[in-house]
C-alpha cells in the first residue's frame, strides 16, 4: 500500500461520529494538497475492505458529493443518525461540524 492511501486511511478512520471532512481536507492532511480525487478513488475502492466511515466525507462546500440517488439518501441518512444538521440548501455547515484532526498523526 502506498504511504499516501495508508495515510487517508488513517485519517478517514479518525473522523468522529458527528463530524465530517472534506476530500480536499483528508488529502493535505495525508501530504498531497491536490490529491482530492485520489481521496475519492480510495473511498470508493477500500471503504469496505478497511470498513471506513465513507459517510463522514463531503465535498469542500458541506454537500454530499455522491451522485446516485439510494446512496446519497443513505450517506445524509447515516449523517443525521450522528446528529448532523444539514441547512436549508442541502449543506452541512462546517462551521460547525468539520473536524479538524491532530497536528500529529502516527504513520
Amino acid at each position: 500500500m502506498q504511504p499516501f492511501t495508508a495515510r487517508v486511511l488513517q485519517i478517514i478512520l479518525l473522523i468522529p461520529e458527528g463530524k465530517v471532512m472534506t476530500y480536499g481536507q483528508i488529502a493535505a492532511e495525508a501530504g498531497s494538497p491536490r490529491g482530492a480525487r485520489q481521496v475519492v478513488r480510495i473511498l470508493h475502492s477500500l471503504s469496505q475492505k478497511h470498513r471506513l466511515p465513507w459517510h463522514r466525507v463531503v465535498n469542500r462546500l458541506g454537500e454530499i458529493a455522491l451522485q446516485e440517488d439510494g446512496s446519497a439518501s443513505l450517506q445524509r441518512l447515516y449523517l443525521e443518525e450522528e446528529g448532523i444538521c444539514f441547512n436549508a440548501n442541502g449543506r452541512i455547515p462546517l462551521d460547525q461540524y468539520l473536524y479538524n484532526p491532530p497536528a500529529e498523526i502516527e504513520e
